[in-house]
């Protein structure tokens, strides 16, 4: 295991986009840091099928069954939960794609779809295994802080199982944050189990993620102060609007590029804005990742046999508030935010809850 950032290799470079239509390639996750030391965390969720998605509230005690090797769920790892943790569930599995637990600690899992590749573990190990859909309901379950995750995950094993309804590995990476203001990115290459520390805080896709640390020393010139006036030949020039400082941030929606403007947009606020209501801060920054339908269209172009087009889009984002225990949502069929407080749950309830999302907008008339 290794927890620092690693040689970057080379070989890992754009064959990200060598992928199957249905997969996304194109979540973003960032941190905003606030004044008491800790953080508000938001991303997208983006797929190119429609994913289901629920509220769910896994409560302490829950006894969990990890999916063993063979693909069977409840042959690998069995653990009982330790801490409660709310977020959104996908196919009504004991799936949970992003959420937050009672201790603060939040994060999720994101597509690096070339790059991962899990352990094989063989005998007794199998016992002690879990899927790459599984790592964020054991995190969630388990540790409070992102030091803990460090000593605790190198513990057991993720296996290259299939998930059974997509019938192919869940290629996932996952990043956390805790209560002190620390992330982590985990990502497993190569069989090998790979924890950084993340001090942007920010998350895309692929590459991996010390490719993008690496990256982002390619673009060190960027600043959010506007470039002053220069005089040249005797004439004086001046930018002609806001913005000039940051000239040469990508604006596509490459994962590279993405994670440059998380990770720029975010330090710059932390610097510039840290009087700003965090939460409300965080919805802007993700209107700013919002991807919308055929804006990143797969398969070469072209459609299926009835005649779909496979495009990524923003299905969910979420924000997560640790202070306060309150996890938001909003859902592409409309545009009004839901807020989950944990704090009004049992968190010592004996079964697993979940809630429908409605996805509606509302408009407010003028008088």
């Amino acid at each position: 295991m290794k927890i620092r950032l690693s040689k970057v290799i080379s070989t890992l470079l754009i064959a990200t986009f060598a992928i199957t239509p249905a997969i996304s390639n194109a979540c973003t996750s960032f941190t905003l840091k606030t004044k008491d030391g800790s953080y508000v965390y938001g991303r997208t969720v983006e797929f190119a099928e429609y994913l289901p998605m629920k509220m769910a509230l896994y409560p302490r005690a829950h006894q969990y069954k990890g999916t063993g090797t063979d693909g069977v769920w409840g042959s690998g790892k069995h653990w009982t939960g330790k801490y409660a943790f709310a977020g959104l569930n996908a196919y009504d599995k004991e799936l949970i794609i992003d959420g937050i637990n009672e201790k603060g600690l939040a994060g999720g899992m994101q597509y690096l779809p070339v790059s991962s590749a899990y352990q094989n573990p063989t005998g007794a190990d199998v016992k002690n295994s879990i899927a790459s859909f599984e790592v964020v309901n054991y995190v969630l379950s388990n540790f409070d802080n992102v030091e803990d995750i460090k000593k605790g995950l190198p513990k057991i094993f993720v296996s290259n199982v299939e998930f059974g309804t997509w019938k192919m590995i869940a290629k996932m990476h996952y990043s956390f944050h805790d209560m002190t203001g620390k992330s982590i990115v985990i990502e497993y290459v190569k069989g090998n189990l790979n924890i950084y520390d993340n001090p942007t805080g920010a998350m895309a896709n692929e590459p991996p993620f010390d490719w993008q640390l690496m990256n982002l020393e390619n673009y060190l010139n960027l600043s959010p102060i506007d470039i002053a006036s220069k005089t040249i030949g005797g004439v004086k020039f001046a930018p002609r609007g806001a913005g000039s400082g940051m000239h040469g941030l990508p604006g596509d929606f490459l994962p590279s590029s993405r994670f440059l403007r998380a990770a720029f947009y975010t330090q710059n606020a932390d610097q510039y804005a840290a009087d700003l209501p965090r939460v409300e801060l965080a919805w802007h920054f993700l209107n700013m990742f919002d991807i919308p339908p055929g804006s990143s269209v797969a398969n070469g172009g072209k459609p299926d046999a009835k005649g779909k087009y496979f495009y990524d889009y923003t299905q969910q984002s979420v924000v997560a508030d640790p202070k306060n225990l309150e996890y938001y949502a909003r859902f592409f069929g409309g545009y009004d935010i839901v807020k989950f407080k944990m704090k009004d749950h049992d968190w010592n309830a004996k079964e697993v809850k979940m809630w429908e999302v409605k996805q509606t907008t509302t408009y407010k008339s003028i008088p």
